[in-house]
């Protein structure tokens, strides 16, 4: 059976649960006002912050960022996958499950994999050949990128085209509904498509059998209020969290040096594997997910993280070990020096100071000591708890007892606390439900980089439907510029548009991330006033009205800096015509605001 159900089915499903008294069978809950609270059976607390809503028929943790509808509690408790999730629930709802046919479906998929396919080569084309190309050209020339390399991990570029990828693919007699479920397309609000990808250096994302799922593209404008890098969304043959990019260039090579390493980019990967590493692989930008550590495990136990030396990429190194830990996988961390990564770390000072590094690498208890003690204050007994807490999280989530001996030990010592003090808490907190679960976000050091204005103008989306008229009114989906939102907000436009609203828990239903569910659960069930900067005000319009003048105007600064950047690009060419016309445009876009 495939893992993916109609969505009536599934909607269904979630009707006829009753999500409280589903997680009320395996954790006690509290009745708080309208919703339950109780201790999050997902990371060690003292004070309760789970809060489970039975209007929106989903959960939240404000400690951990765990959140989701009836089906995400299930897998994450249960560990259990999305398809088996359904088939539990389905049943104690009393809903039959349709079977769907897998030739179909593989014949379906096949087709996406022939749209990637020839996406690849019209990018890749465009690349060796467009004369637009020739700043990304120069760009991978400056990077030290050589055309072997852009050759073999078949990188390309995306015109600055609304419809070039689409036409193309129209000729080559790919239908519509294969074009909506790649991914390369987004629908129009008023109908038809238009590319997802422009004026970006593309980089195809490979699965283990070197078949193209997806693509990630580069822009090269670098604009404060431009993305520096989107993804493909996910679609029935990719999901980010399941695959490694490059790696089934350097299976082979991780399994002859019985070690992996990690990097964060692409480039992070492509510069050391054309230098002569044959055992890395990059993360695309995200922690390790459970799905990629076992990935890497079939071909090595040994596993080497390196992230940029800023607060997100140590934080995502930091939730890594404990996956690593619970896969019985010997993880070690590399620090890179301050502003370099492995990419420019090669290109400016060689592959053997990147070898350097390496061999350098840190055990996880040193790194994650040394990571929570720059943070925390160690000498204060709020900050040494805190420690304690996070240090004991991780070697609990060790079998072996001696190590787990050794670490205690290790800790009272750094911490001066005593180890019978230690041993008593970490056996609390083996005993807390669901602990071993792990995927804690560290939302203490981290937080997610949407922007206020659109989180909260999904917010107010979540909390009454009715402003999308307005909202679609006013702006477009253009205007949202983190990808998650506006996926979110995408799904949202589509069922207005059907005459359909789609409560929070069955809106969950139509995305696989993760941060997804936790973005809508958070939204949903935080109910602190509608702030924004200093206007702080209780009244949903005004809100709203400010957010939506906020989202038009870096519009209007997005539309005034491309505008600028062609003006000099003509006069840098001596297009006099170019340049007179490009002027009036720009004249008649000023006058507008």
């Amino acid at each position: 059976m495939s893992t993916r159900f109609p969505e009536h089915i599934l909607e269904e499903v979630l009707n006829r649960l009753d999500i409280v008294e589903l997680i009320s069978s395996y954790i006690p809950l509290k009745k708080v006002g309208r919703n339950f609270k109780a201790v999050c059976p997902f990371h060690y607390e003292k004070t309760a912050s789970f809060i489970v809503s039975p209007d929106k028929g989903i959960y939240h943790c404000f400690g951990c960022s765990a959140g989701g509808n009836a089906f995400n509690f299930l897998m994450r408790y249960e560990h259990l996958d999305f398809r088996e999730a359904v088939q539990i629930l389905a049943k104690k709802a009393g809903v039959s499950l349709p079977v769907i046919q897998t030739d179909e479906a593989g014949n379906f998929n096949r087709e996406i994999y022939r749209a990637n396919e020839l996406a690849a080569e019209f990018y890749h084309r465009n690349l060796l050949k467009a004369e637009a190309a020739s700043f990304a050209r120069k760009y991978l020339a400056k990077r030290k990128i050589t055309p072997e390399t852009a050759k073999t991990f078949k990188l390309g570029f995306a015109l600055n085209s609304w419809d070039s990828l689409l036409n193309y693919l129209r000729e080559n007699k790919i239908n519509l509904k294969i074009l909506e479920k790649s991914g390369l397309l987004i629908a129009k609000e008023g109908g038809g498509f238009y590319d997802r990808f422009r004026n970006r250096i593309m980089f195809p994302i490979f699965d283990v059998k070197s078949r193209i799922i997806g693509f990630g593209g580069r822009t090269i404008e670098d604009g404060k209020d431009t993305a520096k890098y989107i993804n493909s969304p996910e679609t029935p043959i990719f999901i980010k969290g399941n695959n490694l990019y490059g790696f089934n260039f350097v299976k082979d090579g991780i399994r002859q040096k019985d070690a992996a390493i990690v990097v964060e980019g692409y480039l992070d990967m492509i510069m050391p594997y054309q230098e002569g590493i044959a055992n890395i692989v990059s993360s695309s930008g995200t922690a390790l997910t459970n799905n990629q550590v076992r990935l890497l495990k079939r071909y090595t136990k040994n596993i080497i993280v390196i992230f940029d030396a800023d607060s997100a990429g140590e934080a995502a190194s930091l939730r890594s070990l404990d996956l690593c830990v619970e896969e019985g996988v010997h993880v070690r961390i590399s620090v890179l020096p301050g502003g370099l990564d492995p990419d420019s770390l090669v290109r400016e000072k060689g592959l053997d100071a990147l070898n350097s590094i390496i061999k350098g690498a840190l055990g996880l208890f040193d790194y994650k000591m040394s990571f929570l003690t720059k943070r925390l204050d160690s000498k204060s007994i709020e900050g040494k708890t805190k420690i304690a807490h996070e240090m004991l999280s991780t070697i609990n989530k060790f079998k072996d007892q001696i190590l787990k001996s050794q670490y205690l030990r290790k800790l009272s010592q750094m911490l001066n606390i005593d180890e019978s003090a230690l041993l008593e808490e970490a056996d609390k907190m083996v005993q807390s439900p669901g602990f071993n679960t792990g995927d804690n976000r560290y939302d203490f050091i981290v937080d997610s980089k949407a922007s206020a204005v659109e989180k909260m103008i999904l917010k107010l989306i979540l909390k009454d439907a009715s402003c999308v008229n307005e909202i679609k009114k006013e702006i477009s989906l253009d205007d949202f510029q983190d990808e998650d939102i506006k996926q979110i907000i995408s799904k949202v436009f589509q069922l207005h548009d059907q005459g359909k609203v789609a409560a929070p828990h069955q809106l969950m239903s139509f995305f696989e991330g993760a941060f997804v569910h936790q973005m809508i659960s958070q939204l949903s069930l935080n109910e602190d006033s509608y702030c924004i900067d200093e206007l702080c005000s209780n009244d949903k319009d005004k809100v709203l009205g400010e957010c939506l003048k906020r989202i038009k105007l870096k519009r209007f600064k997005r539309e005034k800096q491309t505008m600028h950047q062609k003006i000099l690009a003509a006069q840098t060419r001596n297009d006099e015509q170019t340049v007179n016309r490009l002027i009036i445009d720009y004249n008649k876009l000023i006058k507008k605001t």
